[in-house]
């Protein structure tokens, strides 16, 4: 989540300066990192990656990997360079990440040629990290990473912080077990986020607010409390046509909530409810009537919900709550970073509130520290911004690089291990390949029998809701389906339309969505040799899609979901087996005929 722009080392072309080396690689690095920040807010956040190939100060391919579900940024920025990639060294901010069985990223690499590769970050995923690493300097490339294997100067020291700020929510997620938390508001100069009566449009200016939509689109999920709701009646949308919209969240131990809002419209962007079990239950069906999620905790707290955000897969959360909610959130230490806007009014009185509610210190010495702050004007404004918990130190140096060795054999020893059940849900997670978002094109014929590829089966799923209905509406939709670039992409333009024009939806969806997701599936194990190796290796185990929400595809929270998606895939899996055991046989009987041949 960048605020600020990567220094990059300016040298006019005319006057065609000589850099050193440290210089030229250091450039090349923060490229690598501004390419990677491009992706953020496109999609819902993911490992942000980028690839620049140069030749010395010359660069012959530069590439970021769009979302997850989409082509490496490496096998992008081969494809670039060419013959030219041979002999390069590249210069990648985060360690390659192959989760799906292709190792295609480091691959490419290899067979491209390259002579050297410049890592920022190790991947920080327990079952990714050190993996890449490994392969390449067992092949025989030589692999260097920032602050491990370099002098720690400041160069490299603010090319590694370009590297952390590019992949905060990844760097946070993985090193607490929750999604990476931002607290943002907007204040005046005498510390109030609203007059006495509660109104508080527009304390900041609408540069600022603009830079809020931005902030949002780099979000999985907004967070408000019930106050918030009732005072602003807010959208907490990002304001623009398309895109990624985040979920909004509304988190409200009593259900005291107006039955009208304007979160309770859900055909653009998706709103769940938190609350405590048993409140309101007529107001919760009321909510459920209008396609809003309603989640009970038995005691609503901001860790029992970031950590149920976890579970989810979400990356990055948004905190836009009234003091009430932010001082128990801060008082949890679940908030990692605050976004301050200050505008320049003075509004006072006792009554009027501020941004942080009661936290119980009464000394200035208990104040919470905000580390690393910076500042920039916006209009009128000025933004500040800081942390409150340190950045996860992922380096590795010389004293414990053995302990990250250890750590790497534990991890492959674990993924060896035989165990009943096999959970899979993100991309990202081991056993990433299972999951409808992987980058695994697919080709099915259509109903005429012509081969059309699809870039993931979530891509075929998502258009086949609207196959065959005779409308432009319909049909524009699949088509927007077909181009979309990823397959959140795909999701996103699916749902949104079956929300919004459920007559639309072909008549016999529900008694054929099976059928076709396992018509998707199994040209998708049927067409990549390594994935079909991958789901026969899991002969005798469960398969469980371990999605929170989805009680259809998925297990549930509470594990009692259908399953559909892990049950397909075991059908699969059986499809499979049965055919690998006749080639098996039709084998062996070759071999014993040829064998009886005289």
């Amino acid at each position: 989540m960048l605020l600020r722009p990567f220094p990059i080392l300016a040298c006019s072309s005319k006057l065609q300066c000589a850099l050193s080396k440290e210089d030229i690689e250091a450039n090349h690095m923060l490229r690598a990192a501004e390419l990677a920040d491009k992706s953020a807010g496109l999609t819902a956040p993911h490992p942000n990656a980028g690839c620049v190939l140069a030749h010395g100060a010359r660069v012959v391919g530069e590439a970021y990997l769009y979302a997850q579900g989409t082509t490496s940024a490496e096998v992008q920025a081969v494809e670039r360079a060419g013959e030219h990639a041979r002999g390069a060294t590249a210069y990648l901010n985060l360690e390659p990440g192959d989760c799906h069985g292709d190792e295609s990223a480091v691959k490419a690499l290899k067979l491209a040629g390259i002579s050297r590769v410049v890592v920022g970050l190790r991947h920080p995923l327990k079952h990714l990290r050190g993996t890449a690493v490994s392969f390449l300097r067992g092949s025989g490339t030589i692999v260097d990473i920032l602050g491990e294997d370099q002098q720690k100067c400041l160069k490299i020291q603010d090319v590694l912080k370009a590297c952390e700020l590019v992949n905060l929510p990844l760097l946070y997620t993985a090193a607490h077990q929750i999604p990476f938390s931002v607290l943002k508001y907007a204040m005046t100069l005498d510390g109030k986020i609203a007059a006495s009566t509660g109104h508080a449009a527009w304390i900041s200016s609408k540069l600022s607010r603009q830079r809020v939509f931005e902030i949002r689109g780099r979000s999985d999920a907004i967070i408000v409390g019930g106050n918030t709701v009732c005072r602003d009646n807010p959208q907490l949308t990002t304001r623009k046509e398309g895109g990624h919209l985040p979920i909004r969240i509304v988190m409200s131990r009593s259900l005291n909530l107006p039955e009208i809002r304007n979160l309770w419209d859900v055909s653009s962007a998706l709103t769940i409810v938190m609350t405590q079990r048993g409140a309101r239950v007529e107001f919760q069906k009321k909510l459920l009537s209008k396609g809003v999620e309603v989640i009970e905790f038995d005691f609503l707290t901001p860790k029992n919900v970031v950590e149920y955000c976890y579970s989810r897969g979400f990356l990055s959360i948004l905190w836009e709550c009234g003091g009430t909610l932010a001082a128990p959130a801060i008082s949890s230490g679940i908030i990692h970073k605050v976004i301050a806007f200050l505008a320049p009014k003075i509004i006072g009185g006792a009554a009027a509130p501020s941004p942080v509610g009661e936290l119980g210190m009464v000394e200035m010495t208990q104040a919470l520290p905000v580390a690393d702050v910076s500042f920039e004007q916006i209009g009128p404004d000025m933004l500040v911004s800081g942390f409150l918990k340190e950045i996860p130190d992922l380096r590795v140096t010389t004293t414990n690089s053995l302990e990250l060795q250890n750590e790497a054999s534990k991890v492959e020893v674990t993924n060896a291990c035989v165990s009943e059940v096999i959970s899979f849900y993100k991309a990202w997670n081991p056993y990433g390949a299972f999951s409808n978002f992987s980058p695994h094109p697919v080709s099915i014929p259509d109903a005429e029998g012509y081969l059309y590829t699809w870039r993931s089966t979530e891509h075929f799923y998502q258009a086949q809701k609207f196959e065959g209905v005779q409308d432009t509406i319909a049909q524009q939709c699949v088509q927007s389906i077909q181009a979309a670039e990823s397959p959140e992409e795909a999701a996103r333009l699916g749902r949104t339309l079956e929300r919004q024009r459920r007559d639309l939806v072909r008549l016999n969806w529900e008694s054929t969505k099976l059928t076709v997701m396992y018509e998707a599936l199994l040209a998708k194990f049927s067409s990549y040799d390594y994935l079909r190796k991958l789901l026969l290796s899991t002969i005798g185990q469960v398969l469980i899609e371990a999605s929170p929400h989805d009680y259809f595809w998925g297990c549930g929270r509470d594990g009692t979901g259908f399953n559909h998606l892990g049950k397909l895939l075991m059908k699969v899996r059986n499809e499979l087996q049965i055919q690998q055991q006749k080639e098996n046989l039709n084998g062996s009987f070759m071999t014993s005929f040829q064998n009886h041949v005289p």
